[in-house]
């Protein structure tokens, strides 16, 4: 059989990059779909050379989008992890980069119109039950990819996409604090697991004889490093609500040290066994919002802890820095997070078709 073609746009959104699919033009199975999607990123293979994926986690991903059948919701949108080196295809997180890329796909391919000046979408977000709103610049009712925008991270400048984030908390774990605490200790580490978008767990780099401020490589070629941190995260997972997570990609663990250039705290985050040249964005809310908790490891880092209102947290990373307005209330233990907004940017690669060897599509 010959090769079959399947239509798509490939995006930039934030710091990620990825294939961008109509829900209808994939497989309906998850077998057949996710099959499809290893042969189109050239999966599994560390260079995917026969595939167009990068050769890296944040380069091999893929957005399925459709229209939503939901009254709050304009699209739904499914995030998908293409691991590289092994053939998986994960679902068990959320991306909030390629979520920037969601809202301009979806009015380029018609799936809901543009408004005239910045148009609105609110996104379905499949992963985790949760919403969030985009706001896509539309002039003259079409994308605009072109503007002054820029984030840390991605050369140049771009057309900005703030996104808010509504009721993300808890949306994996089940709890803002899955524990139930502010810190625990876990494998003799002092550590605070969270999950405001995305499950984290934040430790101090100081307890773990390193200044956080290496590079990803350096700290990925530090084997005892490596191993106590992932020892960490397999026993956060049980006690976050997510179970033996030896083969999942989270939580994600974040390495916490002084901000060097001005932010509130500087960051290493485990994707969870290659460290991110930046930070996710549901990373850095987690993050952000543990920052404002009372009694958490990053809380006692930044002197942040019990802040209420409206706050803006400037998150370090290796590449430069994330932006997150956070807004929380606290009434005794219980806290309440009102807002989480950021600003993304994205931009259309291409668009026309991947194709996949026939074979592959008929088993389908």
């Amino acid at each position: 059989m010959e090769q079959m073609a399947l239509r798509c746009s490939m995006m930039r959104g934030g710091t990620s990059k990825g294939l961008y699919f109509r829900a209808e033009d994939l497989p309906a199975d998850r077998r057949g779909r996710d099959a499809v999607l290893m042969a189109a990123m050239g999966s599994p293979d560390p260079r995917q050379i026969d595939g167009v994926g990068g050769a890296h986690p944040l380069t091999s991903k893929v957005a399925v989008v459709g229209r939503s059948a939901r009254a709050d919701a304009d699209v739904d949108y499914l995030f998908l992890q293409v691991w590289p080196d092994r053939a998986e295809v994960s679902d068990n997180q959320n991306c909030g980069n390629m979520l920037a890329g969601v809202g301009p796909f979806a009015i380029d391919e018609g799936i809901l119109p543009a408004g005239d000046g910045t148009t609105p979408v609110r996104i379905w977000m499949e992963n985790t039950g949760t919403l969030a709103v985009a706001h896509v610049p539309t002039p003259d009712g079409h994308v605009s990819y072109d503007g002054d925008a820029r984030i840390d991270g991605v050369p140049g400048t771009h057309a900005p996409i703030p996104i808010d984030f509504l009721d993300i908390a808890g949306g994996t774990c089940g709890a803002l604090l899955p524990t139930g605490n502010p810190a625990d200790e876990i494998e003799g580490v002092r550590v605070t697991c969270i999950d405001n978008g995305m499950p984290v767990v934040c430790l101090l780099a100081e307890d773990f004889d390193i200044t956080g401020h290496e590079d990803p490589a350096e700290l990925e070629a530090n084997k005892a490093l490596t191993t106590k941190v992932e020892a960490v995260r397999l026993a956060a997972g049980q006690l976050m609500n997510l179970g033996d997570v030896t083969n999942d990609t989270v939580p994600k663990m974040s390495l916490l040290s002084p901000a060097r250039h001005g932010g509130l705290v500087d960051t290493r985050t485990f994707i969870p066994k290659r460290v991110h040249e930046a930070i996710g964005v549901f990373g850095a809310v987690s993050v952000a919002t543990a920052c404002l908790v009372p009694g958490s490891v990053a809380a006692e880092l930044t002197g942040m802890g019990g802040k209420v209102g409206k706050v803006d947290l400037e998150i370090e990373h290796p590449t430069g820095f994330f932006t997150v307005t956070m807004d929380v209330s606290i009434d005794g233990s219980a806290i309440t997070v009102h807002q989480a907004a950021l600003l993304r940017t994205a931009r259309l690669l291409m668009r026309g078709e991947v194709f996949v060897p026939g074979a592959v599509f008929a088993s389908a």
